[in-house]
């Protein structure tokens, strides 16, 4: 598939995050607070020459993005890749080739293309380590038609909100797993 049009179709980040109305001062806040190690700067000082670009699709709703969209624009800044982004549900078409484990139209999604508009690689939407804590406390909660369930849904999404926003090494799990991925 030639992904060329997907990207030339496409917001750059000041427009994206200028749209956004539910999830602005998370990823601000992660963006202005993440530094990177000499290593992780050596690292995607490398990937310069590539000239990559990518395709996110995204939403301002989504936790994920909030906190991945922050850490890869500043990635794509030390690297020279180019991000575009594209709202999930206003790209289904899209969206429904990039399916998380076949079936869920996660985001946030990052698709690698090169030149010729052929996919490179795909990361997304979450890190290995971030899904495992999210899928841990999930089962913890009780069943949805327990009492306690909302409130006990809405502690955990509030836990999560503080993480993702506060822990370093959290946005250094996405940071690894980037790095992996190359």
């Amino acid at each position: 598939m030639n992904l060329n049009q997907w990207f030339d179709k496409g917001m750059d980040y000041e427009t994206y995050v200028a749209s956004m109305t539910v999830k602005q001062d998370e990823l601000l806040h992660i963006y202005k607070k993440l530094a990177f190690t000499k290593d992780d700067l050596l690292n995607f000082e490398s990937l310069r020459p590539k000239n990559l670009r990518c395709i996110v699709l995204s939403a301002d709703w989504c936790g994920d993005a909030a906190l991945c969209v922050p850490i890869f624009q500043r990635i794509a800044e030390e690297s020279n890749i180019t991000l575009h982004f594209l709202l999930r549900d206003d790209n289904l078409e899209l969206m429904d080739q990039y399916l998380t484990n076949g079936t869920s139209r996660s985001i946030p999604k990052f698709i690698f293309i090169n030149e010729a508009g052929h996919e490179t690689m795909v990361w997304g939407p979450r890190s290995p380590q971030w899904e495992e804590e999210i899928t841990r406390e999930r089962s913890a909660l009780p069943d949805k038609s327990a009492p306690n369930y909302d409130a006990m849904s809405k502690e955990m999404y509030a836990r999560f909100k503080t993480k993702r926003t506060s822990d370093p090494f959290v946005w250094k799990d996405v940071i690894n797993d980037f790095k992996r991925l190359l």
